[in-house]
């Protein structure tokens, strides 16, 4: 696949943005509420939250170091490498999701968490918008860098933008199933008629 630099960038930006609005207005539910475990062995948002996190730790000092290093120049155009738009791809959120299995070093489920793990996030992605920007200078074909599964394999630096952002997509629409079928819940408990046992 290709796709113009600056257009892929512009459009990577506005996804995160669109996701940071979203993790702030998980500010104002309560703690519980983001505690909330919809089944048992699911994660609660929270936890998809620090699951984004754990990735980001990884990713963006990776992509950083790698832009620095790198002399290239920008190029129009991005051709997307065959492993990392399958990579890519792979994580996009479906309409029947197919399940992956998470590496222990990136499953936070059980971990006491709080609404700091949203500060986190909204400060990891405010750093991701920097890096989008800086790559408007470089050439998004010619820089690689490490996934976080394996050492040894490198993709090119758009589609490790492209992955992340899809990443980040993927547990939006997971937080959004969850608070979906919270107010589901709420509305059936709502609907139950009232049973006078005196």
């Amino acid at each position: 696949m290709e796709y113009k630099s600056l257009a892929l960038l512009e459009q990577l930006s506005t996804q995160t943005r669109e996701h940071m609005a979203f993790v702030e207005s998980l500010k104002t539910l309560s703690l519980d509420d983001l505690n909330k475990r919809p089944h048992k062995g699911s994660w609660n948002i929270l936890e998809c939250i620090a699951h984004l996190n754990l990735y980001g730790n990884f990713y963006l000092p990776e992509i950083s170091r790698r832009m620095v290093a790198s002399q290239s120049k920008a190029a129009s155009y991005f051709s997307s490498g065959l492993l990392g738009n399958y990579f890519a791809k792979s994580i996009l959120p479906k309409d029947r999701p197919n399940k992956m299995k998470t590496f222990q070093e990136m499953d936070p489920i059980y971990k006491q968490l709080d609404k700091n793990v949203l500060v986190v996030f909204l400060e990891q992605q405010e750093n991701f918008l920097q890096l989008l920007e800086q790559a408007k200078s470089k050439d998004l074909n010619r820089i690689r860098t490490n996934i976080s599964i394996n050492k040894w394999i490198k993709i090119r630096l758009g589609d490790t933008f492209r992955f992340l952002v899809n990443h980040n997509s993927r547990h939006i629409v997971q937080i959004k199933t969850i608070l979906s079928s919270y107010t589901a819940i709420d509305q059936t408990s709502q609907a139950l008629p009232t049973v006078n046992y005196e």
